[in-house]
């Protein structure tokens, strides 16, 4: 009797989860949110708290969490995309709070021996003191370059450079393949992109780390780093598949915007309405033609969209019969030095995080990862094996597996996440961020502390829905402030 009225219980309470999603589930909901990465879902989740619960996602995947995208590799869960949270810091952060909520398994990468660890073009390892002393004028001069970026940020006007003119300006400029390898770990290796680029005075001091620390915990979970996106959705919707206030495979190719509402349809033929749009495509998206927008957007917010970077970050996995790099503690890192900057630089092993495992993975970023994305997996591999032999000698197996993500070259992302661009002043940025009319935009690209980390993205969508939510509640809108061509 008692497991009876249990189930009844059970059975109730999914009624009436469910009869709350099917009402709030309207033809024209007041707000539909495009895309179900963590922004996306942020945003909803905001919105829903706040009594704003007659929303729609639509999400143009199979699955939810975006960038925060999980795959199986040699029989292991690996992150094709982001797999680092930062703590240590003055500020919790709160996706590492969540992360250890659901006790995500993470392991704090080492990387204290890479001077023990840096290896010449044509094999062979540099001395740890020549590269100690490398790494210490490389210290200094982030150093000078962050107190060069606090003295312009100090300044009335918006003046900025980029990374590399204030390196020139310290007299430091990394000019040989050790000292550009090295820089290559201090700046590209984070902002995704070279210091040529980059502006400084938005990346010195980075503010993720300034926050919220430098101990990196790399993601190495069975249920993937995308589990967060998954419990902040559950939070709102009864169920991640038939709750109808979420629609997967819905690709967005229309939002078409007026004083009256917005009206959208997608790639199936589909429309829907509602009185507002929340965007959370990234700003890739945003450059590409895959989302029409009706009018045009102002040219203040397309200037703002397509002066901004979105760089690719590339993780390329290689999996081996047996282990014939060195294992043990202080190797989990090491450094490949060439002439052509960003030519497979950076090499991890993932000993400690799936021992016996035999994968080593690369990191390439920006050009590199656009010129690799062009090519066969055949021809990554010879490249790959062709430095491996270098290091370590001919008679080294050749990969069981090779994974390769392409972020570039996907229509739904067009690229792993932004960069501050030099001379792209905070106004645009601003602008960015900025509503068009009922048009709202969140994204990690419109966070201005945290953008291209995952929690820059969740904090941003969290941000654009209380704007929204003042606008819906207290008609103070900032979306029709800048509604000019």
């Amino acid at each position: 009797m008692k497991k009876l009225l249990s189930s009844m219980l059970v059975v109730c309470v999914f009624l009436f989860h469910f009869s709350v999603a099917l009402a709030s589930a309207s033809q024209s909901p007041t707000v539909i949110v495009i895309g179900a990465g963590i922004s996306g879902i942020a945003a909803a989740k905001t919105l829903h708290e706040a009594g704003i619960q007659d929303i729609l996602i639509l999400e143009a995947t199979p699955r939810i969490g975006g960038r925060l995208m999980k795959t199986q590799f040699s029989g292991l869960t690996v992150e094709k995309g982001a797999n680092w949270l930062f703590g240590g810091g003055p500020v919790s952060n709160p996706l590492l709070d969540l992360a250890k909520k659901l006790k995500l398994r993470t392991y704090i990468n080492d990387y204290e021996n890479i001077t023990s660890n840096t290896y010449k073009q044509n094999g062979g390892l540099y001395p740890k003191q020549l590269v100690e002393e490398v790494e210490e004028v490389a210290t200094a001069r982030d150093d000078f370059c962050e107190a060069f970026s606090k003295k312009l940020s100090a300044k009335k006007k918006d003046i900025d450079v980029s990374i590399l003119a204030a390196q020139r300006m310290s007299r430091k400029v990394p000019r040989t393949p050790l000292e550009m390898v090295v820089d290559y770990y201090h700046n590209d290796y984070e902002d995704g992109e070279p210091p040529k680029v980059t502006s400084l005075k938005h990346t010195y001091p980075r503010n993720e780390f300034v926050d919220h620390g430098e101990d990196p915990y790399f993601v190495a979970d069975p249920r993937g780093f995308e589990i967060i996106v998954q419990y902040l959705a559950k939070q709102f919707l009864s169920s991640l598949t038939t709750d109808p206030r979420l629609k997967l495979n819905k690709v967005v190719r229309e939002v078409s915007y007026s004083k009256n509402g917005v009206t959208i349809k997608t790639e199936d033929g589909s429309t829907y309405n509602s009185k507002y749009v929340i965007v959370s495509a990234s700003v890739g998206v945003l450059q590409s033609n895959l989302i029409d927008f009706q009018p045009k957007l102002p040219t203040w917010k397309r200037i703002a969209i397509s002066d901004f970077s979105m760089t690719i970050y590339t993780k390329i996995f290689l999996k081996f019969p047996y282990k014939f790099w060195p294992a043990g503690p202080g190797t989990e890192f090491f450094l490949y030095t060439h002439v052509r900057r960003g030519y497979y630089p950076l090499w991890q092993h993932l000993e400690n995080e799936y021992p016996g495992s035999n994968i080593l993975f690369v990191t390439v970023t920006a050009d590199e990862s656009r010129r690799i994305e062009q090519l066969s997996d055949e021809e990554i591999e010879a490249e790959t094996m062709e430095i491996l032999k270098k290091l370590f000698g001919d008679n080294i197996p050749k990969p069981e597996a090779m994974l390769v993500p392409r972020w570039g070259l996907d229509k739904f992302y067009q690229g792993s996440y932004s960069n501050w661009p030099d001379s792209y002043n905070q106004k645009r940025k601003d602008h960015l961020a900025d509503p068009v009319g009922p048009v709202y935009f969140t994204g990690e690209h419109t966070s201005d502390k945290y953008i291209g980390y995952a929690t820059g993205a969740y904090l941003a969508g969290i941000d654009t829905a209380n704007d929204l939510i003042e606008c819906i509640k207290k008609k103070s809108c900032k979306g029709y402030i800048h509604n000019h061509q």
